[in-house]
């Protein structure tokens, strides 16, 4: 593009006229488009664009004498580009300080990070999606770029959409979108975002984003989005939210940051959450894809790094109380607008007060991730000897929740975090036997743990891939093997037996989304675990899961049930048609009678396998 590089500064905007249309960036309307921007520290702001041939004195914004500048321009049009320029008295004088939208809803991967005028006229249809339960969710979590990439370029929502038949037949019905916000370079996990109302181009655009939502919600599927607030990629490119408008104190990042000790994480610069206008920023963000995007939840990252300066639990005097309140803020608004539509906390630290409500002074989260249960079933089923297995760590996993609802904490057996190569880490597989991911050991213990994540009170959540045995590190710049679903299409259809009992499709399993577990039986000798799950209780409710983590089988096991009568096998995940080497140990049906054993009344035997998984109701 051509650039005007001349400039002056104009001693005053009285007869520039401030916009009438609410709203921040760029706001397209009949006739034109106003532009409103936040820049306290600014003495002149222009905006520059295909409008004008890019000048940086053809179009002065009008001071709103609250730090806020807006103006109409009428020949600004959906579609062309656009920057600000801001004049100062912490800008040198003889520079060109252009800026970047922070409101901007595309911008361009070039050199200037250009921002595109965005109008809200996509057509949605008849879309009237309606969320599932908390109980009856299944989470899938997908990074766009490496979910389905080509040799030639990365994957976007299009190729995501191509996959979305594979996705309901799985079972799943949420996706939980990786973050999606515009990031320095062609690959990233998404946790660095220079412009968080963006969505990443080599993603797709505003339109095809939506296109994404509607598709995934005609096939049933709900979509999540990783939201990132706890710190912005600020500095990475230039034109970002660092030193907006100049101004700056200890060599801070500026008015969208903390300027002292606050700003510090080790992921990036922490948000100012007690200056007013950082807090609409974010607060309008989160609504905007719950409105605009018909985004169906959110997923917030690291809210320990929002709540406390060092990312630590239960250190009051490293608290950031505005941090808390602004996700209470944020949590409000939501329920009060969008009840049906869910929140999720990344905390890491098993804190009920995140889940607390906000009435109660807790952050109003309605779910969190639950490392409580993550790390106990990675360390049974890793662990190279049987002997190592702790049956009562099992347990607790299974046992643990915040405050009384199972449904407050997401579990899972892999997640981004724990299989990333930036984390150092492997696939599950890969753990259980490094080199040798696609052995028995690997595959029989691996999908124990699934078993564990479906079976077990909680949000179930997979990683993508994990569903037809990806191994080896995650790469942000690297993609799914679909040549596995193949190879591995018992592993994939364990899965899918997996997600089918835990969302009750054959009307016998329904204990699986009730809020009751009890752990009656722990054999921690012979690394035998069995619990009680249920909802109202009976027929078709009470659901009986026994755990063998032990490398040898049984033909009559006994323990205890809930009822008398004929128990069903609903899931062995020792049969042969999962992999052609299992061993397809008789998981029969049983008779219980009554007989006290494991403090429940009645008594029954079962057959299982080695490192194996049996599921039974009535």
């Amino acid at each position: 593009m051509a650039i005007s590089t001349e400039l002056s500064v104009n001693s005053g905007t009285s007869a520039i006229k401030a916009s009438t249309h609410t709203g921040m960036g760029a706001i397209p309307y009949k006739g034109g488009t106003a532009f409103r921007v936040w820049a306290p520290f600014a003495s002149a702001v222009y905006v520059a664009g295909d409008f004008n041939q890019w000048s940086t004195t053809a179009n002065l914004l009008a001071s709103e004498n609250n730090g806020h500048w807006s103006v109409d321009v009428p020949e600004a049009k959906e579609g062309q580009k656009y920057r600000y320029v801001i004049q100062g008295d912490f800008i040198p004088a003889d520079s060109v300080w252009w800026r970047t939208d922070p409101y901007c809803k595309h911008v361009l991967d070039n050199d200037g990070a250009d921002g595109v005028i965005v109008a809200d006229k996509f057509d949605w249809g008849s879309d009237t999606f309606n969320m599932p339960p908390w109980n009856q969710l299944v989470i899938y979590e997908l990074h766009v770029a490496s979910f389905n990439r080509t040799e030639k370029k990365p994957g976007d929502f299009g190729s995501i959409i191509k996959k979305l038949g594979i996705l309901k037949d799985l079972g799943i019905n949420a996706i939980e979108l990786m973050p999606i916000f515009g990031f320095p370079g062609e690959y990233s996990l998404g946790y660095n975002p220079a412009f968080p109302f963006d969505i990443e181009s080599n993603y797709g655009d505003p339109s095809q984003f939506k296109n994404f939502v509607k598709e995934a919600h005609k096939v049933g599927i709900a979509v999540i989005l990783d939201v990132v607030y706890n710190h912005f990629g600020s500095g990475e490119l230039d034109y970002s939210l660092r030193r907006f408008d100049g101004w700056n104190q200890n060599n801070g990042d500026g008015i969208y940051f903390y300027n002292d000790e606050r700003v510090k994480t080790k992921f990036g610069p922490r948000p100012d959450y007690g200056r007013g206008e950082v807090r609409q920023y974010i607060r309008d963000n989160a609504l905007m894809w719950l409105e605009e995007y018909h985004i169906d939840g959110l997923r917030f990252d690291s809210t320990v790094n929002i709540r406390n300066i060092y990312g630590k639990n239960n250190e009051p005097a490293n608290d950031i109380p505005e941090g808390w309140s602004l996700m209470q803020r944020i949590n409000n608004e939501i329920d009060s607008k969008m009840p049906w539509k869910i929140t999720i906390a990344e905390d890491l630290q098993n804190n009920e007060w995140i889940n607390r409500s906000t009435g109660a002074g807790g952050a109003g989260f309605d779910s969190q991730w639950g490392s409580s249960f993550y790390y106990p079933i990675f360390e049974a089923v890793v662990a190279p000897s049987d002997s190592a297995r702790n049956m009562y760590s099992v347990r607790d996993a299974i046992l643990q929740r915040f405050e009384t609802d199972a449904w407050k904490r997401v579990i899972y057996s892999e997640n981004h975090d724990e299989v990333a190569d930036l984390n150092h880490k492997v696939r599950l597989p890969e753990a259980i036997w490094r080199g040798n991911a696609d052995s028995w050991f690997a595959r029989k213990r691996s999908t124990l743990a699934a078993s564990l994540v479906f079976t077990s009170p909680g949000i179930p959540m997979i990683f993508q891939g994990q569903e037809f045995l990806e191994w080896g590190s995650w790469k942000d710049s690297g993609t799914l093997d679909w040549s596995k679903k193949d190879k591995f299409s018992g592993i994939w259809n364990l899965y899918q037996s997996l997600i089918r009992l835990r969302r009750n499709w054959n009307n016998n399993t329904r204990g699986l989304q009730g809020q009751h577990v009890n752990v009656h039986h722990v054999n921690n000798n012979d690394k035998v675990i069995a619990f009680h799950r249920w909802d109202n209780g009976g027929a078709g409710d009470d659901v009986v899961v026994v755990v063998n983590m032990g490398d040898r089988s049984y033909d009559s096991y006994s323990l205890g049930f809930p009822r008398g009568g004929t128990w069903k096998v609903r899931f062995n995940s020792d049969w042969n048609g999962y992999s052609p080497d299992f061993g397809n140990h008789l998981g029969y049906d049983t008779f219980a009678d009554r007989n006290d054993s494991d403090g429940m009344p009645f008594r029954a035997n079962v057959g299982i396998g080695p490192y194996s998984v049996l599921i039974l109701s009535q």
